[in-house]
């Protein structure tokens, strides 16, 4: 037991230190405060939604960390460049799913999040990196990994455009399906899920406006 429970610690130490590396990374860039916590929490409701395994739910819950870890091999120039990279530049930049896949290997427990830090970058028309997987070959996993992490970038600001609105990001993710990019089914059920979050927001704020006017005192004769 007592052997045990060293090894459990010092899995939990390495995994604090791979999540602690990975949000410092996010850290770097100001407009991406935040991310990693929206990727995790969405990727994990789109995969309760559509009836994935709780192993697969609970790698959603740790890519949406890591997913991006690689990025610690990326130069601060460029991972935080406004304009358009260069080739060379993009050659590098499409490195970090390779490296993040490394530096989080030697976890035993991360066996499952490995495929979605290396393939979040790969499209459905096998045009992405770093392996061009095409259709069936891209995990489940994956998939709902992308189109949570392409949204979540299209609805937030960058140092390059002004964030979009939910409606439109999702007419852009539309564009990019019909040119065969992403997953056309996990797109249309995201939508649902995240215009059902929307609705229970506004009704939360109208409940509590209502709230707030009632505890305020009458006026008048």
């Amino acid at each position: 037991l007592l052997k045990l429970k060293q090894f459990t610690d010092e899995l939990e130490n390495a995994e604090t230190v791979l999540f602690s590396l990975a949000l410092s990374i996010e850290g770097k860039d100001p407009y991406t405060g935040g991310h990693c916590e929206r990727l995790s929490k969405y990727s994990v409701a789109l995969a309760e939604r559509i009836g994935l395994s709780e192993s697969d739910r609970i790698a959603l819950r740790r890519a949406g960390t890591v997913h991006d870890i690689g990025k610690v091999a990326v130069p601060e120039q460029i991972l935080l460049k406004p304009g358009p990279l260069t080739e060379d530049e993009r050659r590098i930049m499409e490195q970090h799913p390779v490296v993040g896949e490394r530096i989080c290997a030697p976890l035993r427990s991360f066996r499952d999040v490995l495929p979605i830090i290396r393939h979040h970058h790969e499209k459905m028309n096998g045009t992405g990196y770093p392996d061009g997987l095409k259709g069936e070959q891209i995990p489940i996993t994956v998939r709902v990994m992308t189109i949570v992490d392409i949204y979540d970038s299209l609805t937030t600001d960058r140092s390059y455009r002004r964030a979009l609105s939910p409606d439109d990001a999702f007419r852009v993710l539309r564009q990019e399906t019909e040119r065969g990019w992403w997953d056309a089914e996990l797109l249309d059920i995201f939508e649902v899920l995240i215009q059902g979050d929307r609705r229970s927001a506004k009704g939360a704020a109208a409940v509590e406006e209502s709230d707030r006017l009632r505890t305020i005192p009458a006026t008048g004769n």
